[in-house]
């Protein structure tokens, strides 16, 4: 597909994409689960590359610098939410990386799937010098979406953490606790998932349909990411959580089955959701992850076998994240 980007403005940044991470999200876009896809549909919302342009009014950013693009790229930048660094929950709305309506001129924005993009410098993060770029890229939402709400909610060294699903989402949740120094307990369907949990920094498992495990585990811990993807049941994991613990959901988009307040009421728990952050917290996450030498695990694809990544994602057949590398050429047909 061949598209034009918009002119760059004087606030933009103009970026050569060397790697375009595959979200599950963008699987959702292309195939309109969601009821709100625009097409066409250009995803990617984990970009890493250079910057080979900027605005005359951009001083954050030079050519050449290594840089990064997450899942938007304007907003109103004057409420209250886009003030305090949560653009995310800006009060006129965010506009996403792609499938979203540009505020200057209405046109729909399109992602990193493609060799360059166009994005208003503030919603561009630096990557910090010695990262491997080759594994950045998925940081810009798996990674955020992670790190913010264990950021949010006081993680730290000696808190009890379980991390709910070991997939995309959740080997980062496990990576990052585990960074902040929290026990880590990782909570599978999976039995065969725990020895590559604990590679991962997990300190337990919990094979959740095993019930003799999950009542053991009952008031263990002081927060739980769940990061099931799909509709489910939250009671068995509240009954998980001590006294003011807290369950945040992450990964389902979802009307969800209801549950009895007395799990709440009870121990005084409580049960939130959380997006991905606000800029200032996404850069903070990458020098967290540079400091600490977190990087999602990546297969690395060319552009050509993006179809083929989809129908492995529909079957969880991938370790843990895709990542379109520009540079790999297609492979030859013999």
């Amino acid at each position: 597909m061949i598209f034009d980007r918009r002119a760059p403005r004087p606030d933009d940044v103009v970026i050569r994409i060397s790697h375009a991470g595959i979200c599950h999200t963008d699987l959702h876009n292309c195939r309109n689960d969601w009821h709100k896809s625009r097409y066409p549909v250009v995803p990617g919302h984990e970009i890493v590359g250079t910057v080979t342009e900027v605005g005359n009014e951009v001083t954050r950013h030079s050519v050449g610098d290594t840089v990064a693009v997450g899942c938007m790229v304007d907003s109103c930048m004057a409420c209250p939410q886009c003030l305090e660094g949560w653009e995310v929950f800006c009060e006129k709305g965010m506009v996403g990386t792609y499938n979203g309506i540009d505020m200057n001129d209405g046109s729909l924005t399109k992602g990193g799937y493609a060799d360059h993009i166009v994005v208003r410098d503030h919603f561009v993060c630096k990557v910090p010098d010695g990262m491997d770029i080759a594994r950045v890229a998925p940081l810009l939402c798996a990674g955020i979406t992670t790190y913010s709400p264990l950021r949010q909610y006081g993680v730290r060294e000696g808190s009890k953490v379980a991390v709910v699903g070991l997939g995309g989402l959740g080997h980062m949740g496990v990576k990052l606790a585990a960074a902040m120094g929290a026990h880590v307990t990782m909570i599978t369907t999976t039995a065969s998932k725990g020895a590559d949990a604990r590679t991962l920094g997990a300190d337990d498992v919990i094979v959740s349909t095993e019930a003799g495990q999950m009542k053991a585990a009952a008031k263990r811990f002081d927060f739980i990411l769940n990061t099931i993807p799909v509709a489910h049941d939250i009671t068995p994991y509240l009954r998980l959580l001590g006294r003011s613990g807290r369950m945040v959901l992450v990964g389902a988009i979802d009307q969800m089955p209801p549950f009895h307040s007395s799990n709440l009421i009870s121990m005084n728990r409580a049960v939130g959701g959380s997006a991905i952050g606000g800029i200032p917290e996404t850069q903070e996450m990458l020098d967290f992850c540079a400091a600490k030498g977190i990087y999602p695990e990546c297969e690395m694809i060319p552009m050509n076998q993006v179809n083929e990544a989809y129908e492995r994602l529909l079957k969880n057949d991938v370790r843990y994240r895709f990542v379109i590398d520009m540079a790999l050429a297609a492979p030859s047909v013999e």
